[in-house]
Order: C-alpha cells, then structure tokens, then sequence
C-alpha cells in the first residue's frame, strides 16, 4: 500500500511538541486578556495538530482493514463491520476517517503539501482543501509552507475569489467589482453554485440581470432566483400530473417570473412532487396493511378474542375507507379525515383513489 511512507514522513517531521503545556491560569488578573487569548489559541492548536494527524493516522488504518476484508472475499464486508463495532466505531464516523486519510495521500502524493505542512490545518480546512480547485490547493499549500494557520474560512474565501475571477457565469462587470474589492466574493460563489444547476436560456437571463445592476442586493436577489428555478425545473419533472400535452412548463414559469411569484410558483410544485410520492407511499402501505389483515385473520379464531379485536380496531386503516382523526375531540379542535379507495377493476392492480 502507498499509505506506510507518508505515515512515516508524518511522524518524523513533525517536531515534538509537549503535551504538558501551561494553560493560563482564569482566576489571575494580571495577564492582559490578549495575552490569555494569545495562549489559549496556541494550546488550541496544539490540539488541532495532534487531532488531525491522529485522524488521519486512524483513517489510513481503517482503509487497510477495509481493503483486506475485501481481498479475502468477507461477504458484504461484514468483518469490516464487525472490527468496527469491536472498538465502538460507526460507520459514518469510519468512513469521515477515511475521507480524511484520502485527502492528506492526495495532497501528499501530488506534491502540493509538505508532511511538516499539515500541521498548519484545522480537520475541515485539510478537507476542504482536498476537495478544491487545483489553482486553490496551490494557493493553499502555498500559504501552509509560509507558516499559516489554515482554517476553512480561508480556503472558502480563496475559493470564492477563485471562483468570481475565472467562472463563466458571472458578467466582466462583476469581475471588475470582485476584482477592486467593491464587491465582496462570499456573494458571488453561492450565485455561480446555483446557476451552474440551470439550462443555458435561464442562465443568461440571471447574468444579464446581474450585469445590469451589479451591487450586492441584485446579486442576492438572483441568487434567490436561480435556487427556486433550479427547484421549479428539478421538481417539475417529478411530478406525473404535470407530465402530459398541453401544459408549457416553460411558459408558466416565465410567468411566474414576471408577475413576482416564482417562490410561490416553485413551492406549490414541489409539495405537488412531495404528495404524489405520499400518495404512492400511502396506497402501497395500504394494501400490505389489508394483506396482513387477511392473514392474521385466518390464522386465528374464537382462542384469540384479543387478537380479533385487534383487528377490529384497525379496520379504520384496512377497509376501502381510511379514517383518521386529527387533534384532540376534547378539544373542539379536531377533524376526522376520510379516504376512500375505490373497488379496483379486474386486471387493473393500482386501483381508484376517491
């Protein structure tokens, strides 16, 4: 495995550091609250330093025993899963491990950091790092072998001046205002993510308007637009009462747009989406609720009494009317909710809903 060396080179460039470090003391009033800061920070960091390597130590383990679990055929890598839970480890926090380990062996390995480098990051920062741009993990690395303590806020913030430099999406008017400063960048990273999700026609619609009034408002605004257009368009194609001749999805959404009811419009397609799947949901729940009925009632009888009137008790739920009751009756408050499931036609399995 190509892991071992870079665990070795962590271990010995990495310059010890004494675990027994003075903290300030909180009761003595003669430190200056700058210089209690300025301690608590460097101790802090200690930490950090020792917890990422450690992770990143842990998830190059993890990785191994992984990948010899499957070299031996372990079926479903249920051995994996096993020494996982012999040592009180999820899965989610395993494989998070692991993503770590695989960050430090791509930065590593592409000669961006130097093994002494990673003690400049904080855990996310190494991630976020990993998961960047090229010409971002450059700069980066770059500002981690000067010495810089590497935080995510810093490599989200060369991201986005990355990302308003060099994205396509954004109008030259808005570059020049990310370019002086005038416009700060941590607006426009959000814009470019969501217009990315749009077909071409809406995304030139959104740069135009952003062109046109380049200021921080406009920028919000579209950004606002191109999320619940990207909803609209997403959610749109899921719903099945919507996929039939003579609706012009496109059309209605523009006007949406010109009348200001997009949000609006985006929102009513989406639970349209959300209570078609609640329909199927609910009527393949059914009809195993009517199968299991008829089964139990089949195997019991006049010695089950209790069981017979626990079936009574559920006919609310299994017969071809579902009745509910919302809120307390004592109340004044509650609704008793109907469903009816018409008689299904031989050869037709879906059924009617009334």
């Amino acid at each position: 495995m190509v892991a071992a060396p870079y665990i070795s080179d962590l271990t010995s460039t990495t310059p010890e550091v004494d675990l027994t470090f003075q903290l300030p003391d909180p009761e003595d009033e003669q430190i200056s609250d700058y210089e209690f800061q300025q301690q608590i920070e460097a101790a802090w960091q200690v930490c950090d330093r020792f917890d990422l390597q450690t992770d990143i130590w842990r998830g190059r383990i993890l990785k191994t025993v992984r990948d010899r679990e499957k070299r031996v055929g372990n079926a479903g890598g249920a051995g994996f899963l096993r020494w996982l839970a012999d040592r009180e480890i999820s899965k989610s926090h395993a494989y998070n491990l692991m993503e770590l380990a695989d960050s430090a062996d791509l930065l590593l390995q592409e000669g961006l950091l130097e093994p002494q480098d990673v003690s400049q990051f904080s855990k996310r920062a190494f991630i976020e790092t990993a998961q960047a741009a090229p010409e971002v993990q450059q700069m980066v690395s770059e500002a981690a072998h000067r010495g810089d303590r590497i935080t995510r806020r810093e490599v989200r913030q060369l991201a986005d001046e990355w990302t308003a430099v060099t994205s396509d999406l954004l109008p030259v008017e808005v570059k020049e205002k990310a370019a002086d400063h005038t416009l700060p960048t941590r607006y426009l990273a959000p814009l470019v993510r969501e217009m990315e999700k749009l077909p071409e026609a809406h995304q030139v619609h959104l740069r135009d308007e952003v062109a046109e009034n380049p200021d921080i408002d406009t920028v919000k605004q579209v950004t606002a637009e191109a999320r619940f257009l990207a909803k609209y368009l997403n959610a749109a194609t899921q719903v099945q009462t919507l996929n039939r001749d003579g609706l012009d999805l496109e059309s209605a959404l523009e006007e949406a747009m010109r009348i200001g009811c997009l949000n609006s419009t985006a929102d009513l397609v989406n639970q349209a989406a959300q209570l078609e799947q609640a329909i199927a949901k609910l009527y393949t729940t059914w009809r195993r609720i009517v199968s299991l009925s008829e089964r139990v009632y089949l195997d019991s009888g006049s010695s089950t009494p209790n069981l017979r009137s626990l079936l009574a008790y559920l006919t609310p739920l299994s017969g071809e009317i579902l009745e509910l009751q919302l809120g307390d009756p004592a109340s004044g408050t509650s609704r008793r909710i109907r469903l009816k499931v018409m008689a299904e036609e031989e050869g037709d399995p879906a059924g009617d809903w009334e």
